[in-house]
């Protein structure tokens, strides 16, 4: 599968099979994280791979009872350890770069034959807690991992190239 077939296929999943999750599999979309840019090659990325159905339960409950997140075999908790770095245009790197990484391993978990969601509705500090975090790691995302119950077709609507690019100036 190239590149713009995986980016065209790619959905949020929220129905996933009671099936394991190969560690080959894994071990690859964690790899296509850690091979993601950063600015200035920070690599403020950390991610805690939670397989553990009491804790897929207790993250659920942190993220506002969400329950596909406990239905999905595996939960990659995306962290980052950061001193907070801005960017010389004033945006802190590390949430930027956590989600170019998350995005990387979106695209190969499609490529595996596996669904991802994002999800940002959730109370770090909960996270926090159930995991054993230090207070210094801030959690920026969590990202279900699995086999998608069935296969999604449908493509949400995008806005036409015409709406979003401007060539030159505004």
């Amino acid at each position: 599968m190239d590149v713009f077939e995986a980016i065209k296929k790619r959905r949020s999943i929220r129905s996933y099979l009671d099936r394991a999750v190969e560690e080959e599999k894994i071990r690859k979309i964690l790899e296509a994280a850690r091979l993601a840019p950063s600015a200035s090659n920070r690599q403020e990325w950390r991610f805690i791979v939670v397989r553990d159905r009491a804790k897929r339960s207790q993250l659920a409950q942190a993220a506002k009872n969400q329950k596909f997140i406990e239905e999905a075999p595996v939960v990659i908790v995306c962290c980052a350890e950061t001193d907070s770095y801005k960017m010389t245009c004033g945006q802190l790197c590390y949430p930027i770069d956590v989600a170019i990484a998350i995005d990387h391993m979106t695209l190969v978990a499609v490529e595996e034959g596996l669904g991802t969601c994002w999800i940002g509705a959730f109370y770090e500090e909960e996270a926090k807690k159930i995991l054993n975090i230090p207070a210094s790691i801030r959690v920026v995302e969590l990202l279900t991992l699995g086999y998608p119950r069935q296969e999604s077709h449908s493509l949400k609507s995008r806005l036409p190239l015409e709406k979003i690019i401007f060539f030159e100036k505004w």
